[in-house]
């Protein structure tokens, strides 16, 4: 069985200097407001697997008002992830993701971030795609407030 999956996550900047986005600690002149790490691009992804299983979202598993998961890597929510995708039969065939920010501009991170994802999924490099867009300077997106990530997968059942 072929199952898709679509996640979307949004953080407003705050203070600090750098943005982690897949995994991947980026400079920037903000860091994110955020009760774990922040990392929109691997949440939706979280978030994307979940839904293409059909086993919920990140907020069940992982509330932001469980102050056990403060500051935690998002990274370990990804493997904790994975380890309910390959329980309930499933793996991956393929991740496109979408980061929606006018700055910090991903070009000169996006073969890093493609490697850091598909490291943490345990797929090849080339099953992971990652791409980029403004808003054109609108919304609270364009005035650079904050940022967002956007995430489809398909998955497959063993």
């Amino acid at each position: 069985m072929i199952r898709v999956g679509s996640g979307f996550d949004v953080h407003a900047f705050g203070p600090g200097d750098h943005v982690l986005l897949g995994g991947v600690r980026i400079a920037h002149t903000h860091g994110v407001q955020a009760h774990s790490d922040g990392d929109v691009l691997l949440h939706a992804l979280c978030d994307a697997l979940l839904g293409a299983a059909g086993i919920g979202d990140i907020g069940q598993y992982f509330p932001d008002t469980d102050p056990q998961w403060r500051g935690t890597a998002s990274s370990v929510f990804v493997h904790a992830v994975i380890v309910m995708l390959e329980t309930a039969g499933y793996h991956i065939v393929n991740v496109d993701m979408t980061v929606l920010s006018e700055a910090p501009r991903l070009t000169a991170h996006r073969l890093a971030i493609q490697e850091r994802v598909a490291s943490l999924l345990k797929v090849q490099s080339n099953t992971v795609n990652i791409k980029a867009t403004t808003t054109e300077r609108l919304g609270f997106l364009g005035r650079q407030e904050g940022l967002a990530a956007m995430v489809s997968v398909l998955i497959e059942s063993h």
